[in-house]
């Protein structure tokens, strides 16, 4: 399995655990851009995750079963 570019997530968890003393709960509840802001990361650009959306709404597209009375 070959993991896409992007986050080192472990090394953020760590940063997220340890400087910022935040818990689980409030590490994953923010945004990648309010975590680089709050490491002081926010002057560097951040990884395009534009392609790998895009990757991801192909292999899971929004789809749901047709009801009656839907357009």
């Amino acid at each position: 399995m070959s993991v896409a570019p992007g986050f080192d997530w472990p090394q953020l968890m760590r940063l997220g655990f340890t400087k910022l003393g935040l818990r689980p709960d409030q590490f994953w509840a923010l945004t990648p851009n309010e975590l680089m802001v709050m490491l002081g990361l926010n002057g560097q650009s951040a990884p395009s995750m534009r392609a790998r959306l895009d990757e991801l709404l192909e292999q899971f597209p929004d789809e749901r079963p047709a009801k009656e009375g839907d357009l």
